[in-house]
């Protein structure tokens, strides 16, 4: 089909309606081929390519569902309170309020106003980092000969910029960010240790716990220490649940939890959203 005039360009671009990529959103999320079997309506289906990223505003009690589709993929993720981005994802708080450097089911997502922002509710990889952070432009340059977000090796931070650029946020509010299916642990002698990724079809669910703005960057581990850039497809489905309620086990799982929980339950109430 010609494409040197107007009316070629448009006729072309047309006739691409339903194609399907390996990497794109699919909007309806519901035209999604197989949805999760425990899920509700789907409300986000798509498939994120390695070197690229993703964002979406989701509402309290939605589940959403990463999968590391080939066994290379590495999800870097940010979380905002929707309306209040100034209240976001903080590591750090993450890690001591719950004495665990290491995510995985039941483990919880922390603001630094002690309020939950997600909770890890599955998790068939056990290969996550809470201590590395994403990757950045001077050291990819470095490692690969280029970061920048068009290139073929762009860093992690540089996405982030873009997704938060069209959520209204900027470079400063980009914290230190979580990653999930690519692991460090923590040797004896404090130094850390990479332990790459559990294969491929591992899987972990996110609950938000309060509306949420999400920001994933799928790009290699900035601990990673094969040469070539390496970074696979990551699946993303979102479905509508429930939020986390008074009497499940993960809210009374441990006092800081509880506490975290009552703290976020207090703020909704108040705010007449719980």
């Amino acid at each position: 089909m010609a494409t040197a005039t107007t009316h070629g360009a448009r006729d072309h671009a047309r006739a691409q309606q339903g194609t399907r990529a390996e990497a794109m959103p699919v909007v309806p999320a519901d035209d999604w081929p197989a949805p999760p079997r425990e899920a509700g309506p789907l409300v986000w289906a798509e498939t994120v390519a390695g070197g690229n990223y993703t964002h979406k505003v989701l509402a309290r009690g939605t589940e959403l569902r990463l999968t590391d589709l080939t066994g290379d993929a590495c999800a870097h993720l940010l979380l905002y309170v929707a309306d209040r981005p100034w209240e976001r994802l903080n590591v750090a708080d993450t890690v001591k309020v719950q004495w665990n450097a290491y995510l995985g089911q039941g483990q919880l997502l922390l603001s630094d106003q002690g309020r939950v922002l997600a909770s890890v509710v599955g998790d068939t990889s056990g290969r996550h980092d809470a201590l590395c952070g994403t990757s950045t432009l001077v050291r990819n340059t470095e490692r690969y000969g280029d970061g920048s977000p068009q290139s073929a090796s762009p860093a992690g931070r540089e996405l982030f910029k873009l997704a938060a650029a069209k959520n209204g946020l900027g470079p400063r509010d980009l914290p230190p960010s979580l990653s999930f299916f690519q692991g460090v642990e923590i040797r004896d002698d404090g130094s850390p240790a990479f332990t790459g990724s559990a294969g491929p079809g591992a899987a972990v669910t996110l609950r938000a716990e309060q509306d949420v703005t999400v920001l994933i960057a799928n790009v290699p581990h900035p601990a990673d220490p094969r040469p070539d850039y390496t970074s696979t497809p990551l699946e993303v489905l979102a479905w509508r649940a429930r939020a986390t309620a008074a009497g499940d086990p993960l809210w009374e799982a441990t006092p800081e939890g509880r506490r975290a929980f009552l703290n976020t339950a207090e703020f909704l109430a108040t705010r007449g959203l719980a």
